[in-house]
């Protein structure tokens, strides 16, 4: 298991990661999960709402359906970040 958390640190040289305890490169590797998941989530989330946003600025008729499958895709994408954050918390508790 030390190996996979080493591969998440390559540029790191071989004498600075044998300093580094496991916990601390499982905490390094749980806050990049997460932030990536959000980064990823965030920017997922604002082009969606502004696609949203123009297709009921150009059919006005059709807005209430477009807002549903809006809110159904946001769901979607809350739940990718949502096991961004699980995947971060089993890296900090399996490794306590």
């Amino acid at each position: 298991m030390n190996n996979i958390l080493l591969a998440c640190i390559p540029f790191l040289s071989g004498a600075v990661i044998a300093g580094i305890e496991t916990k601390a490169i499982a905490a390094i590797a749980a806050g990049f999960a997460i932030s990536c998941g959000a980064l990823g989530c965030s920017f997922a989330m604002g082009k969606a709402a502004s696609h949203a946003i123009d297709a009921g600025a150009r059919q006005p008729e059709v807005l209430s359906k477009i807002q549903t499958m809006l809110l159904a895709s946001i769901v979607f994408i809350e739940s990718l970040c949502i096991y961004s954050l699980v995947v971060a918390l089993l890296l900090i508790f399996m490794f306590r």
